[in-house]
């Protein structure tokens, strides 16, 4: 019976890691989101790093990136910027490549 609790134990690990490492990568790309958006709208150093966090933040209320592209719609229409749906879609998955490595590239090191 301790080799079945032992595998159920490590699956729930794994599965608990997957999680966390799924939530650090998502958190991750909404930041780096967050400081390319900032640069377009002319915000830099430390406002643009608050920026982001706000991103982040936006992006809890529910799965996917819908709440983030509402969170950054009013901003960019307020500062007249040409950024359509597509190109806020294309630049969050950009940044989710970028995340997962950046992500992966830490865990090695560790």
């Amino acid at each position: 019976m301790s080799s079945l609790d032992d595998r159920k134990s490590a699956f729930e690990n794994k599965f608990a890691h997957d999680q966390d490492l799924a939530f650090r990568v998502e958190a991750r790309a909404c930041k780096l989101f967050g400081l390319w958006l900032a640069g377009e709208m002319g915000i830099e150093g430390a406002d643009a790093e608050s920026y982001a966090k706000t991103i982040v933040a936006a992006n809890l209320d529910e799965p996917g990136f819908d709440d983030v592209i509402r969170a950054v719609r009013p901003d960019i229409d307020a500062k007249g910027l040409d950024i359509s749906d597509h190109i806020i879609n294309s630049q969050l998955e950009k940044y989710m490549e970028e995340a997962k490595l950046q992500i992966m590239h830490e865990e090695e090191a560790a």
